[in-house]
């Protein structure tokens, strides 16, 4: 059987799969994602990981930031409403003539409101190779959270919440970084919070402040403190989205940690999200991607 790869390659991290078929040989992963590279040095970046790899031409199918207008080269964007893949991947010029590198475009949305996305297209692609009927609404949490409508196998609309990059701006470049230290985190208070910050979504700027006052005069541990932080912040991104997930089938495609906390968030809404994980409906979606005609 032929051998290809799959690359998962973000802004802070690449992530290669040797692939015979749709069997997982090998995985490797770096630091080399498209934050820290030039143009000229996404080649032998790659050929850093996977060169080993080849032992004559291997088709090598990418998706994520790779294709940004600061990537590899730019993958355009298509139009929503869409399928989250279809028409041609966009081929990469390189040097080593082993590498054959096509990367899988994002998809842009130009009303309700303008928003992006890049490398969620290719989880939804496997979302939707895992359940080809799935109508709903899949929330893809991470840096920067998507919540995406699904229907009839396309996108039909989205829209993206910073969620992830405000926990960790609060969290570390604040005042509240003396209050949450550590990892632990305390489920009920964050349960409390997203139920809290759902109901009055305007208190949430005056509610941060309480997470260092009640620490200075009270020694709230740092356990509570995160949890309060990620419910007030995702209770204001469920207010936002709710036109999304209310009364929808919802799957949740992320990390194990991240994907814990939102099915709790959302289960306490009364729906019951199904939980994919992300790295597999990622390949799933370049599965499908090399697939293509």
């Amino acid at each position: 059987m032929t051998r290809w790869i799959a690359v998962d390659w973000g802004t802070t991290s690449l992530r290669a799969m040797l692939m015979e078929g749709e069997r997982t040989i090998g995985t490797r992963a770096s630091e080399d994602g498209m934050g820290r590279l030039t143009r000229e040095t996404f080649e032998p970046s790659l050929l850093n990981l996977i060169g080993d790899w080849l032992d004559g031409p291997t088709e090598i199918v990418c998706c994520g930031m790779v294709g940004a207008r600061q990537g590899w080269a730019e993958a355009a964007y298509r139009t929503a409403p869409c399928t989250p893949l279809g028409g041609e991947l966009t081929r990469v010029e390189t040097r080593d003539n082993r590498l054959r590198v096509s990367i899988v475009p994002g998809i842009r949305q130009t009303s309700p409101h303008p928003d992006v996305m890049r490398g969620e297209e290719t989880q939804i692609a496997g979302i939707l190779r895992d359940d080809s009927d799935f109508d709903g609404v899949a929330c893809l949490p991470g840096t920067h959270t998507k919540w995406v409508h699904v229907s009839a196998g396309e996108v039909v609309s989205f829209r993206t919440v910073m969620t992830g990059e405000l926990f960790e701006t609060v969290a570390r470049h604040t005042v509240l970084r003396h209050s949450l230290g550590g990892d632990a985190f305390d489920d009920d208070a964050f349960l409390g919070a997203v139920s809290d910050t759902l109901s009055r979504p305007e208190a949430l700027s005056a509610r941060l402040f309480e997470l260092r006052a009640a620490d200075l005069l009270h020694g709230q541990d740092a356990a509570k403190g995160r949890g309060l932080l990620s419910g007030l912040l995702i209770g204001s991104e469920l207010a936002a989205t709710k036109p999304w997930w209310l009364g929808r089938d919802v799957v949740v495609t992320g990390a194990p940690g991240i994907s814990r906390v939102y099915d709790l968030a959302l289960r306490a809404q009364g729906l019951t999200p199904r939980l994919l994980p992300a790295d597999d409906m990622t390949l799933a979606g370049l599965a499908a991607a090399k697939d293509l005609p």
